[in-house]
């Protein structure tokens, strides 16, 4: 390949990885599903909207939890005691200027939330940027006393799954689960100095094979040798193949495709940084960068 064509694609890539970062820079984490009653508080004084229509249904009082409910197809909501029908079957909760948390789950999070009433249950989704996202991502998939290092290979390794990942479950209203059936995320209640510093450090990054974001599966250990994906999933993927994890004499725990948690930060105790622990789990990879819409 010319050096010129190299050029013309490394900026053909950046300016699609813009556009695709501009038109999705929010990202929607499924924290409940199928559920006929739950509970949203907040920090401050929010607004509880018609997700529909965005008519003001009542301004939240802070640190109070609001019991809500499915009420046919509607969603009910108590207040002063009693239950009210909203006539919606979406609530769209706002964060007043993103400088508040909202509590669901008995866990306070970042961004905005959203109800909706499907079939007679509840769906509690929460709608944030996508680096507030991963700040409780990598604290919730990995120790936060672990190398610094590593908690930068596990903040790209999980930006990118997650751009590769976003509308996978868009038929539920929701990009991913907050489990690790997606990824582990605990909200802002599990944020921690180190693993937040990590996030913003590698803001943007992300790895990507032949000009596109990989979905950069990673599990806790592999037991001495992560496998290739056709081992696992019967499809290949040139970038996921059998490589040591450097996790010999720990219990194997997880799929054991992509980068071996464990094996991740005895690398970086060993002084290897994020790139170089990455481009060995992840084969024939490129680091790129997406510049971030700001709020």
């Amino acid at each position: 390949m010319s050096k010129l064509k190299f050029k013309l694609n490394i900026i053909l890539l950046a300016f699609l990885l813009l556009v695709f970062i501009n038109q999705a820079f929010a990202i929607r984490i499924g924290l409940d599903e199928g559920v006929k009653k739950t509970y949203l508080g907040s920090s401050q004084n929010a607004s509880f909207r018609d997700a529909n229509t965005g008519k003001l249904l009542f301004i939240s009082r802070s640190f109070y939890p609001y019991s809500i409910k499915a009420y046919g197809n509607s969603i009910a909501i108590k207040v002063k005691g009693r239950y009210y029908d909203c006539s919606t079957n979406a609530i769209y909760v706002e964060n007043p200027e993103h400088k508040g948390f909202l509590a669901t789950k008995k866990r306070w999070y970042r961004g905005d939330m959203v109800i909706y009433n499907i079939q007679g249950a509840l769906t509690v989704v929460n709608t944030l940027p996508l680096e507030e996202y991963l700040m409780g991502v990598v604290p919730s998939e990995m120790p936060s006393k672990w190398n610094y290092e590593a908690h930068r290979a596990q903040a790209i390794a999980a930006r990118s799954y997650a751009l590769a990942n976003l509308n996978k479950r868009n038929s539920k209203g929701y990009d991913l689960k907050d489990t690790p059936h997606d990824q582990a995320y605990g909200g802002a209640s599990s944020e921690t100095p180190q693993t937040t510093r990590a996030v913003l450090s590698t803001r943007g990054e992300v790895l990507t094979y032949d000009d596109k974001i990989i979905p950069a599966y990673y599990h806790a250990s592999a037991g001495g040798k992560t496998l290739a994906a056709s081992e696992v999933w019967n499809h290949d993927l040139p970038y996921i193949q059998s490589v040591e994890s450097y996790d010999r004499g720990i219990r194997k725990n997880g799929h054991g495709v992509g980068m071996s948690q464990h094996g991740a930060n005895n690398l970086a105790n060993r002084g290897f940084s994020a790139r170089q622990i990455l481009s060995h789990f992840y084969k024939d990879i490129s680091f790129s960068r997406i510049l971030m819409k700001e709020k």
